[in-house]
């Protein structure tokens, strides 16, 4: 067996079902879940139709590369979505079978773990970033989020000499659980880092599509690339999918777009990895990225959970509403998994312990877990049950600030 397998820690849902266990339900509450960030809104009827249209692409091998159509529809939106002049579909852009497999692989490909490679990622994160570090050989480094700068990672307390063990730093933005935005400068530092120590930036850009001001959607990287004059995206890869932007994310549909030498060595790779997106999938991925409507109409539902439901939470817990994305993030009066198995007990509403998405920033844990003492509420359900899973929220912490 592999013995790097040997080093991955608990997957965040696993450790939430160890701290459930036991507990029993009050028989007057119906459950509700807020924990998993899988989107509950209906797929588009148009989507559901491409699908049932296009199964005799069923009949043939799917070419790693993708279609031509899919490339060009990515392309399109991608120019579309970020005001950016070209994106060649040929070089520059690859459909994925969803961000997560991407990010996976992409570290595999990327990583040269004879050379003490470290891949550096925000804290908390997506668990997908630090095991895909460990199986490539690599060491993950993880920078905490700043509650101070509205959960930046903090980049600037990195030293010279892990930003020259550096080989792969991901990012996240919008963020998982915080919701906040990565700016221009941030963008300029982390460039001016990566032109200095030859890292690969991997933008994870899942949550980019849910936001609340349409007028100003949320910078990504390839934007924020092209108006720093790094028009080639040298070194950088963004990452994204249609799960959440269409609520389709039983389709396992994304792309990866950026630098074309990256993106070269990324396409040998999975073709030999055998990861190829069905035809049918691709053809209702292109019908997607065509549209915004559904798009549009998606935020317009999440605004109006987070509308509803923030009155309710922020008399009696320390919430903000976020950026973008779909979570929130309250601190917890005392402890995260304490608070959020009483939660459970008391009220049936079950969500995440802040403490599971994160880590220790140091070996020896002085930089302690930003996680702890804080719950991601993930807004998915259907506006009813947020707004009742709200009140019972609301209702237990009260009482619970002071037991």
């Amino acid at each position: 067996m592999n013995p790097r397998l040997g080093a991955l820690q608990p997957y965040p849902f696993e450790k939430l079902r160890a701290l459930h266990a036991g507990v029993v339900l009050p028989a007057d509450r119906r459950p509700i879940n807020l924990s998993i960030g899988e989107p509950k809104h209906p797929t588009p009827a148009f989507i559901e139709d491409a699908v049932r249209n296009n199964l005799s692409g069923l009949s043939g091998y799917p070419l790693t590369r993708g279609t031509d159509a899919l490339r060009s529809a990515i392309a399109n939106w991608l120019m579309r979505r970020y005001d950016l002049p070209s994106i060649d579909p040929a070089t520059q852009v690859l459909p994925v079978l969803g961000s997560r497999e991407a990010l996976f692989a992409f570290a595999q490909t990327v990583l040269d773990p004879d050379a003490n490679a470290r891949v550096l990622c925000p804290n908390p994160f997506y668990q997908i970033y630090e095991g895909s570090a460990l199986l490539a050989g690599a060491r993950p480094t993880f920078i905490n989020a700043d509650a101070s700068r509205d959960f930046a990672a903090d980049w600037n307390s990195v030293s010279d000499d892990v930003w020259s063990e550096t080989q792969l730093i991901y990012v996240c933005s919008p963020g998982n659980p915080a919701g906040n935005v990565m700016t221009l400068d941030e963008w300029r530092m982390l460039f001016d880092r990566a032109d200095r120590h030859g890292f690969v930036i991997a933008a994870d850009e899942c949550y980019s599509e849910i936001y609340f001001d349409e007028a100003h959607p949320p910078l990504g990287a390839l934007e924020a690339a092209h108006r720093l004059g790094r028009t080639d995206f040298h070194n950088l890869i963004c990452f994204s999918s249609l799960s959440k932007r269409s609520n389709v994310p039983g389709m396992r549909s994304g792309f990866v777009a950026g630098d074309a030498k990256l993106i070269k060595q990324f396409l040998l790779y999975r073709t030999y990895h055998g990861s190829a997106m069905s035809d049918v999938v691709a053809a209702a991925s292109v019908a997607a990225w065509n549209d915004e409507a559904h798009v549009v109409e998606n935020r317009r539902m999440y605004t109006e959970k987070f509308d509803a439901v923030l009155p309710i939470l922020q008399p009696v817990l320390d919430v903000t509403r976020p950026q973008a994305a779909f979570y929130l993030w309250p601190r917890t009066p005392g402890s995260d998994t304490d608070f959020a198995r009483a939660l459970l007990e008391q009220e049936a509403v079950t969500v995440l312990p802040g403490s599971f998405l994160a880590r220790d920033a140091s070996a020896d844990g002085r930089g302690g877990n930003p996680g702890a003492g804080r719950i991601r509420i993930a807004l998915v359900a259907p506006l009813d049950e947020c707004v009742a899973a709200a009140h019972r929220i609301a209702r237990f912490a009260k009482a619970y600030a002071t037991r």
